[in-house]
């Protein structure tokens, strides 16, 4: 059965996680809490398929997590008329000024803590954040498939990729083209991709230990509740109080 040969791949992803990036995620979850604790925030910036919704507001999850949402509208009504060939298509992730753009709307400072997420880290958009965010005096946290990277050149004008410009680095050790299971009847093309549940693996791993090591401090950082739990409003608002202000 092709979900067999899944569950296979998959949990050979996870291992991989668990064996090899222990040490990355214990660093990352040190350079928050150093943050944190003297006034910093932690900011995710994701061009993936997951951590922008996985890592916030979940129950179990921490409060302090913060996203960068951005987006690009364009609205056009124009008369209808027949179209033209199709143009080639332009992805927001590839237009060079667009992370200055946003990281200057976004209320991040120095002493601040970003991670950003890229399977394939080579576009534009996550190489330059991480570039302009170290500039600024933010520690940045690349979260991407090293090995895959490396197979790819970097559509950045100064060649590097995200795994190369960032402070810290969690591989989420996802191979190349990130799907896991080869099906003949397709030619030969893989489907079921791993990079979704490899990121949130490394994401509550990440959360846990941040809790750890504040709680090792003596300090006792917010959490959401789940809404179907009893109180778990007065819980969530005492929490959220309790987070905007102590910062964690």
């Amino acid at each position: 059965m092709l979900a067999e040969r899944y569950f296979v791949e998959m949990k050979n992803v996870l291992e991989a996680i668990e064996q090899t990036q222990k040490e990355p995620i214990r660093a990352a979850a040190e350079a928050i809490v150093e943050s944190v604790v003297n006034g910093g925030v932690w900011h995710l910036f994701d061009t993936g398929h997951m951590l922008m919704f996985e890592a916030v507001g979940r129950a179990g999850g921490l409060m302090m997590v913060t996203p960068i949402h951005s987006e690009i509208r364009v609205a056009h009504p124009v008369r209808p008329r027949p179209l033209p060939p199709n143009p080639e298509p332009f992805f927001m992730d590839q237009i060079a000024d667009l992370p200055r753009y946003i990281l200057g709307q976004a209320k991040v400072q120095a002493g601040d803590v970003i991670l950003i997420g890229s399977v394939s880290g080579i576009n534009v958009m996550s190489v330059e954040m991480a570039c302009l965010a170290r500039e600024r005096g933010i520690k940045t946290i690349a979260l991407t498939s090293v090995g895959a990277s490396k197979r790819f050149q970097s559509k950045h004008p100064s060649g590097k990729r995200l795994f190369e410009m960032a402070d810290l680095v969690i591989d989420n050790c996802v191979p190349y083209g990130d799907a896991l299971v080869e099906v003949e009847e397709l030619g030969g093309q893989k489907i079921c991709p791993a990079s979704g549940i490899a990121a949130s693996y490394i994401n509550w791993a990440l959360q846990a230990e941040v809790v750890e090591q504040l709680v090792a401090r003596g300090l006792k950082p917010s959490a959401y509740v789940s809404n179907h739990l009893p109180d778990a409003g007065k819980l969530n608002a005492a929490a959220r109080a309790r987070y905007e202000e102590q910062g964690y």
